[in-house]
């Protein structure tokens, strides 16, 4: 028999085999994997909304380029429009030579427009007419689509009101500079033809009708540009720079300027700028040799040419019917010359318009106009340079009258009601006159420009809808 130690393990149960750790640890390995799977599972969704986040904010920005893009497709159409019209004015007779048209109203596409990328875009354009009638204002709707490869198109549509513009938006307008030399002038404003309707009478001013827009304006930008000295200002005073100078007695004010305030900084603007065409006499016109005591006839609209008018003592020009009149004296002459007791008369119901680049004198009994309305008797200034003219009016009674003489030297003389418009190179108002800006004339102006009044994007169906068999088709 075989010795046995006493170090030997002694036979029984615990001489099997340790068991191994293996089977403890499955449980573990196992959750570690569903944590890396869940791991990995966020970290794919978040990859996925990061990547779908930058595919919708490509698409967004895609959608935004094509938005602004067909932003300016109907804005180029509306201009078309505009530049047609304008083309008509300034006497062409291509202006709507490549529209369609069907005698009043006009349309177009614009076509072929690439922004790239496969995508194209184009614009529609519809007029509502092409020859309104005086005083109305047409409408230009303009339709644009940019169409992409890869969505739908994007379409903006605009509806534009055009107004003819203007040369008497504001009642006193000067590139130099305007002076107030009376110790108790003012400036105000009315409106003559409040409804818009020429077939309904006038108003005349009044201080039951008296406004707060009696606006004056000097694109100069020195300090001396606006003396406004002790002239009282209901209403405006706009400048090219600097700050009107006024008077111890002076004021700038409005309706809604508390009572403790003399100069309403509020009404004072010091970035005015306005573009002061120069304007051309008509080359038509009966000539004749000189004028007498009457000129046109009563009811008829007649065009004259005449070197001068030259009236002294006791003499008369009496104006019958729509009269227009050319003079014809050049720079430095005196195209009118009124002295001594004559005058010019405007009888109601008549109108006279005079177009000359010579030097303009009436004092004596001035110019006597019966209507209300200052547009019935119109100084057209034409002389092309700066500083070249002068016209000094003097009104019997109220003057009551409108001028554009954008390379001229006003002066305005009379202590009573001076009522209109006055556009020129510089303005003197001597005397203690009274200005009254005439509202309904910022819608005078039957062969000047068009200018945009109101815009609006029409971006319902429900406002697209009244154009909707318009755009159709075409």
């Amino acid at each position: 028999m075989m010795s046995r130690s006493k170090h030997s393990p002694r036979p029984g149960p615990h001489l099997l085999p340790a068991p191994t750790r293996h089977g403890s640890m499955q449980p573990a390995r196992g959750s570690v994997l569903i944590v890396a799977l869940l791991l990995s599972a966020i970290i794919a969704l978040m990859l996925g909304s990061y990547l779908n986040l930058n595919l919708s904010s490509t698409r967004l920005a895609k959608r935004s380029f094509h938005s602004t893009a067909a932003l300016n497709l109907v804005e180029a159409g509306a201009e078309e429009a505009v530049w047609s019209f304008n083309r008509v004015t300034a006497g062409h007779n291509d202006g709507w030579t490549d529209w369609n048209t069907d005698g009043t109203s006009a349309w177009k596409k614009l076509s072929g427009f690439d922004f790239g990328a496969n995508t194209s875009g184009w614009t529609k354009v519809y007029v509502t007419s092409t020859n309104p009638p005086a005083r109305t204002n047409p409408k230009v709707v303009a339709l644009a689509s940019v169409n992409p490869p890869d969505g739908p198109p994007v379409t903006r549509m605009i509806e534009v009101v055009l107004r003819r513009r203007s040369y008497f938006s504001n009642g006193l307008v000067a590139k130099d500079r305007i002076v107030f030399s009376g110790a108790n002038a003012s400036v105000d404003s009315w409106n003559s033809d409040p409804d818009g309707d020429p077939a309904t009478p006038p108003v005349d001013y009044s201080a039951e009708v008296r406004r707060d827009q009696g606006s004056v304006a000097s694109m100069n930008v020195a300090n001396t540009a606006m003396l406004v000295n002790q002239a009282d200002i209901w209403g405006y005073v706009y400048t090219g720079g600097s700050q009107p100078q006024v008077g111890s007695n002076g004021s700038i004010r409005g309706a809604d300027t508390p009572e403790d305030v003399r100069i309403d900084a509020n009404r004072i603007t010091t970035d005015f700028n306005a573009a002061l065409p120069a304007v051309a006499a008509p080359a038509d016109g009966i000539t004749i040799a000189n004028i007498g005591s009457t000129l046109g006839t009563a009811g008829l609209a007649t065009r004259w040419r005449c070197a001068a008018i030259n009236l002294s003592g006791n003499q008369t020009l009496t104006i019958r019917g729509d009269v227009t009149l050319i003079l014809t004296a050049t720079s430095g002459m005196n195209a009118i010359s009124v002295t001594g007791n004559a005058g010019i008369i405007v009888p109601a119901g008549s109108t006279f318009t005079v177009y000359t680049e010579g030097n303009v004198r009436i004092a004596g009994n001035g110019i006597g106009n019966a209507n209300i309305q200052p547009r019935t008797l119109q100084f057209w200034g034409t002389h092309p340079t700066a500083g070249g003219q002068e016209m000094q009016i003097a009104g019997n009674g109220a003057l009551r009258t409108v001028v554009y003489a954008p390379n001229a030297s006003v002066t305005i003389n009379g202590n009573g009601n001076v009522l209109g418009s006055v556009v020129a190179n510089d303005i003197t108002l001597v005397g203690n006159a009274a200005f009254h800006y005439d509202e309904s004339l910022a819608n005078s102006g039957e062969d000047t420009p068009y200018g945009i009044t109101k815009w609006r994007e029409l971006s319902t169906a429900e406002s697209r809808a009244a154009y909707a068999e318009v755009f159709a088709g075409w």
